[in-house]
């Protein structure tokens, strides 16, 4: 399988989940389970499927993520030379040319991206347009009002 890129934060975050999942929500579910099966006849005992079908989301993600951080490129930018180039991990701020609007984003991996966080995918079309682009640079990028032109004003390997 191909290696994901991840960063550090990314990562971490992810092994925090699994440690949540294993250790505390893993337990949880397995003593539901004991519990639903004293009540009787697993036929028609709601409370032992409910907690049979949640065990079985959490196994899913248990390896997802497990699977997930197996093939993770894990990225530190703070750990490279600044060159001013726009490479997954910077943050990177860009002016809106025809509007004047300046924006700050990070460019992370997929499973990172959140819009409320400034924080864009790799594979978006912003990050994939201002990838290799340094300060100084203009680029077009076709967003969903079309074709826009940007300016990137700051590249922060933060």
């Amino acid at each position: 399988m191909n290696k994901v890129p991840m960063t550090v934060v990314g990562a971490d975050q992810l092994r925090k989940e699994l440690d949540h999942l294993k250790f505390e929500r893993r337990p949880q579910i397995t003593e539901a389970i004991a519990e639903a099966r004293e009540l009787g006849d697993l036929k028609e005992n709601a409370e032992y499927h409910a907690a049979r079908e949640e065990q079985g989301i959490c196994e899913a993600r248990i390896r997802d993520i497990e699977g997930k951080l197996s093939n993770a490129q894990i990225i530190d930018v703070t750990k490279m030379e600044n060159t001013g180039k726009i490479i997954f991990g910077t943050t990177v701020t860009i002016l809106n040319i025809d509007t004047d609007e300046e924006m700050t984003y990070r460019i992370v991996g997929d499973d990172e991206a959140n819009i409320k966080e400034n924080l864009i995918s790799v594979n978006s079309p912003i990050a994939r347009g201002l990838i290799g682009k340094s300060e100084g640079d203009e680029v077009g990028i076709n967003t969903p009002g079309g074709l826009t032109d940007f300016e990137v004003v700051e590249v922060q390997y933060i």
